[in-house]
């Protein structure tokens, strides 16, 4: 089901050229130096082509809930969401949206010396100054009261979150948010999934930072369950 994405216009800074892309179910917030409607466009179904001819092949790749194997020479996103599912130990569509965001994001970096990618709720960024993503956790007290602040010397990153309670995605778990952040936006995409798939209640919140952790590649994660939230590794909250 569509959600309207309203968190899109809170964006405060006025450096950048906003716009959005939308091809089937893909649909991006972008912003860059200029607006590269045509190049993302582009951009988007030279990424989903392959994967969709893959999808269509092999059937199991679009509803396990568990890593899958991959053929070494499938095409670059497909193997890009193996991985990430195999790190995280999820199923690979866990990673699609952070995946597609990170693709789509560095073949525009060949216009633009900063971008920023968003894909319902995922999101990758390449930027030369300090920006911050509002925090949006449903009902949560914290919600647009915080934002992750982001170095330029931590980026390219992805911060990817997952959602028991708001959104259409699939979660096991019941966290208002788990986000993850890793230089890997898929990566960062698939293990937010697992994190949140632990998240219960407030009392899972150590619990779930202490599985995600472990997960080879991830620089930070922060789960918020209602007036509750955990944090751990690079990164920094800020008041907003």
């Amino acid at each position: 089901m569509y959600q309207p994405r309203t968190y899109r216009h809170e964006i405060k800074d006025a450096d950048l050229v906003s716009f959005t892309v939308a091809v089937k179910e893909t649909d991006l917030y972008i912003r860059a130096v200029r607006d590269l409607t045509t190049e993302a466009l582009a951009a988007i179904h030279e990424i989903r082509s392959p994967l969709e001819e893959y999808i269509r092949e092999h059937p199991l790749f679009l509803h396990s809930l568990a890593p899958v194997a991959v053929e070494s020479g499938a095409a670059e996103i497909v193997r890009v969401m193996a991985e990430a599912a195999r790190l995280a130990n999820v199923g690979p569509m866990a990673a699609v949206a952070g995946a597609v965001a990170e693709l789509v994001g560095r073949k525009l970096l060949a216009f633009s010396p900063e971008v920023i990618v968003e894909n319902g709720g995922d999101i990758f960024l390449k930027v030369n100054s300090k920006r911050q993503i509002g925090i949006h956790a449903g009902e949560s007290t914290f919600t647009s009261k915080l934002a992750i602040e982001v170095e330029p010397g931590q980026t390219p990153l992805g911060v990817c979150t997952s959602s028991g309670t708001v959104g259409p995605s699939l979660s096991l778990g019941l966290a208002d948010a788990a986000i993850v952040l890793s230089p890997s936006a898929a990566l960062a995409d698939a293990a937010a999934t697992a994190v949140g798939n632990l998240v219960k209640s407030e009392q899972d919140i150590d619990a779930a930072i202490g599985h995600g952790k472990q997960i080879k590649g991830i620089s930070g994660i922060l789960v918020i369950v209602g007036g509750s939230m955990g944090a751990w590794g690079d990164i920094r909250l800020v008041k907003t």
